[in-house]
Order: C-alpha cells, then sequence, then structure tokens
C-alpha cells in the first residue's frame, strides 16, 4: 500500500500559506488598476454606441469580473475570489477615485461571491472551461439585480436586454477570458509553487 497522499492534499496545502495571500493582494491591486482602464473603455464605447450608450457597461461588465477566477484557480482558497474584488474595487475607489464610490465595494463583494460560486459548487475540484464560464455568468448575473434596484432599471423596456448583455459578457469576458489568462500563466510556470502547479505535477 503507497503511503502517497491523494491527488487533491497534494495539490492544496491545508491553510493559507503567506504567498496566497500575497498573491491574492497583488492580483487585486493589478486589476483594480485595469478595471479603472475599463471604466475608460466603458466611457469611449458609451460614445461610440450613442444612443444606446447606455448599454456599453452591459457589454463590458465581464472584464469588471476577471480577478476572482483567476486567484480562485491559482490558490484555490475558498473566499479568494471575493477578498480580491474587493481588493480591487477599494484601490478603484480610494486610490483611482472611481466616480461610482463606496457602493463599488458592495458591487465587488456581490459579484465575487457570485463568480465564486461556480468554484464553490465543485467544492474547488474542478477548473475547466464550463466552470469559469459559469463563474462569469453567476457573478455577472447576481450583481445585476443589485444594481438594477440602485439604477432604477426594473420597468424598463431594454431590462430583459440589459440582462442578457450582462451575462453574456459575464461567461465570456469574466469566465472564458480568464481561463485564457490563467492557462497562459500555467504554461509559463510562474505558478508552479501555488496550487494550481503542485496540482499539475500530481497528475504528472
Amino acid at each position: 500500500m503507497s503511503g502517497a497522499l491523494p491527488a487533491p492534499s497534494r495539490a492544496r496545502a491545508p491553510f493559507w500559506e503567506l504567498k496566497d495571500l500575497m498573491l491574492m493582494v497583488v492580483l487585486g491591486v493589478v486589476f483594480g488598476f485595469v478595471y479603472w482602464v475599463l471604466v475608460q473603455a466603458w466611457n469611449g464605447l458609451a460614445i461610440l454606441m450613442g444612443p444606446a450608450g447606455d448599454l456599453a457597461q452591459h457589454v463590458l461588465f465581464g472584464g469588471w469580473l476577471i480577478v476572482a477566477p483567476i486567484v480562485l484557480a491559482i490558490v484555490r482558497r475558498p473566499g479568494a475570489g471575493v477578498a480580491a474584488e474587493v481588493i480591487a474595487s477599494v484601490v478603484e475607489v480610494v486610490f483611482l477615485g472611481s466616480p461610482v464610490g463606496p457602493s463599488l465595494v458592495i458591487a465587488a463583494a456581490i459579484q465575487g461571491a457570485g463568480s465564486e460560486l461556480a468554484f464553490a459548487l465543485t467544492r474547488y475540484r474542478r477548473f475547466g472551461w464550463a466552470v469559469f464560464a459559469a463563474s462569469g455568468l453567476f457573478g455577472a448575473g447576481l450583481v445585476f439585480f443589485y444594481v438594477a434596484f440602485s439604477a432604477g432599471w426594473y420597468g424598463q423596456d431594454v431590462f430583459a436586454l440589459r440582462l442578457v448583455l450582462q451575462l453574456l459578457s459575464g461567461a465570456v469576458l469574466g469566465g472564458l477570458l480568464a481561463k485564457v489568462v490563467v492557462d497562459a500563466l500555467a504554461r509559463t510556470g510562474v505558478v508552479d509553487n501555488f496550487a494550481i502547479g503542485r496540482e499539475a505535477s500530481a497528475r504528472a
């Protein structure tokens, strides 16, 4: 009988490690700046879309979800996705002067929870394309209804269109694109010392 531990146990240490926390914080800060750039893209797209410019935010919305699945896929720790989104939102509000204000932190926690739900349902053991797509879908969908209330979207003729655009953007930009980024990082070897690298070694 072999004394080797099963792959899931080797792939993820039982407790948070300092390097996991550091990576989560660093990526949260980096994507806080990325999200601020997205705000500028949103403003530009809104101008290009003319009368339909108010829908530009939904077209790009998935981009504001991307850090959660990236961090989760690398460190594989419950709560990492929510925390990374909140850190990114704090950077936007405190350091970059987001026009949304402090309410952005609440929205970030909600969308982070939605993004993380897809991974939680697999007990943080599945990281395929479908799970990433579901992550973006859940994150976009959950926060949509929160923002819809504060923005007064309920009852609008374009309410359903807003929702569909945001869900599609979430699945593509906040889910599938995150998977592309994670796979690219894994190929470089820079995340080999994290759970994602240990799991790959366990399968080899």
